[in-house]
């Protein structure tokens, strides 16, 4: 195992981290130089980071959610147009699996500002541009996070529903979102189709969904998250319908993954375009909604013959409103001449809420390596953190740039 930038103390590997809010999402933001290079020594690390598995991730530093069990793996671009690379790990609360299938856009909400801050991208005077590479995805999204004397800035008037207080804005835009994980719009080539006698629309736009009329359900589509997890009944038709649909849209078996994603639609009620109902996973309804699955109904908004469309209000324009538990995301389409989405933008607002060190037993990753350099009684404690910048504003403050 390679861990530049981790020390051991009595047996415990410090990694530098920063705890994020993205969005309506929270969770640590790790430079990939950072964590192990092996794929499934990184996992275990992010496994006993979090705390899973665990329903309340006790002993780690997950808040026993999905909406707060979530990684950001930022590195330097691998591609000419593109500033940085963002890897997102959604980490189960109940299993040892970690997640790469889906992308996250609330989290994405706090790419810019942490690379900036990590060195890897240059602030501008005012307003500065972040290119970011998704790789779950393979698709670029641009962000512009407010630098006003080329530092971050965190606060602002912006309200975003499901999270309490204003904040700066953080302007995003998928540039090439269209069939993120099965190269087209619709999958299977239909608007429409049925799955166990239900009609259902299979779309990937930011993210593969299923979507489902809560009519067709038996339900209102108003109840609340809390309401929907606890209906057994209700989750086990929808995690049949979600398997086979990921079968029809070429995923294969998506028994042990959450792409993809349920959608439970049915008309507006506070004056925007459809409501919607997020199922994270098979088990779990989103408190709010999830960016990208904002970004899917919203497309599939403009579908004609679509469970969607169907139920949006008729008044349709480039501007649609989904309405969720907490409120209403506002999704900015733009579409070409030939009708097809070029890309789609929304605000969202981040905040760094902790930086410094994770402390992860080194026995829930590998054994110590021989040699690894030992803190504690007989520490030779000369470990310096990594990319130390100084951030603007704090003037004789040093702050790992993590």
């Amino acid at each position: 195992m390679s861990l530049p930038c981790a020390t051991s103390k009595k047996n415990a590997l410090e990694v530098p981290c920063v705890l994020m809010r993205g969005g309506t999402s929270r969770g640590p933001f790790f430079l990939e130089a950072d964590l192990p290079a092996d794929p499934a020594e990184r996992d275990r690390f992010l496994l006993a980071a979090m705390g899973s598995p665990h329903g309340l991730q006790v002993n780690g530093i997950g808040g026993g959610n999905p909406m707060t069990s979530k990684v950001a793996i930022i590195a330097p671009a691998s591609r000419p147009d593109a500033d940085v690379d963002y890897l997102f790990a959604q980490v189960a609360t109940d299993r040892e699996v970690v997640d790469f299938s889906p992308n996250c856009g609330n989290m994405l909400s706090a790419v810019g500002p942490f690379a900036i801050e990590a060195g890897l991208v240059p602030a501008q005077a005012g307003e500065t541009l972040v290119r970011i590479f998704n790789r779950n995805t393979a698709t670029t999204v641009e962000a512009v996070v407010q630098t006003p004397q080329g530092a971050v800035e965190y606060e602002g008037e912006t309200v975003i529903d499901g999270v309490p207080g204003t904040a700066a804005p953080v302007r995003l835009t998928f540039l090439d979102a269209l069939g993120s994980k099965t190269g087209a719009l619709l999958p299977t080539g239909q608007a429409r189709e049925a799955i166990a006698d239900i009609p259902v629309t299979l779309v990937d736009y930011a993210m593969p969904m299923v979507l489902v009329a809560a009519a067709d359900l038996g339900l209102s589509g108003d109840e609340t998250p809390d309401a929907i997890e606890a209906d057994p009944g209700l989750l086990g038709r929808l995690e049949t319908i979600r398997r086979e649909a990921g079968l029809r849209m070429g995923l294969g078996d998506v028994s042990g993954s959450v792409v993809p994603k349920v959608g439970i639609l049915s008309r507006a009620r506070h004056g925007g375009t459809i409501t919607s109902r997020y199922l994270m996973n098979a088990s779990r309804c989103h408190k709010g909604h999830a960016v990208t699955g904002a970004l899917c109904v919203a497309a599939a908004c403009r579908l004609p013959g679509s469970v969607a469309h169907d139920l949006a209000a008729p008044e349709l324009s480039s501007l649609v409103t989904v309405e969720h538990p907490s409120g209403r995301i506002e999704v900015d389409l733009s579409i070409d001449p030939s009708g097809r989405i070029a890309r789609a933008s929304l605000v969202r607002t981040a905040r760094r809420i902790f930086e410094g060190r994770i402390i992860v037993p080194a026995s829930a990753v590998l054994a110590p390596p021989e040699g690894l350099q030992q803190r504690g009684e007989n520490a030779h404690d000369t470990h310096t953190p990594p990319r130390l910048l100084r951030r603007p504003g704090h003037p004789g403050r040093d702050h790992a740039a993590l």
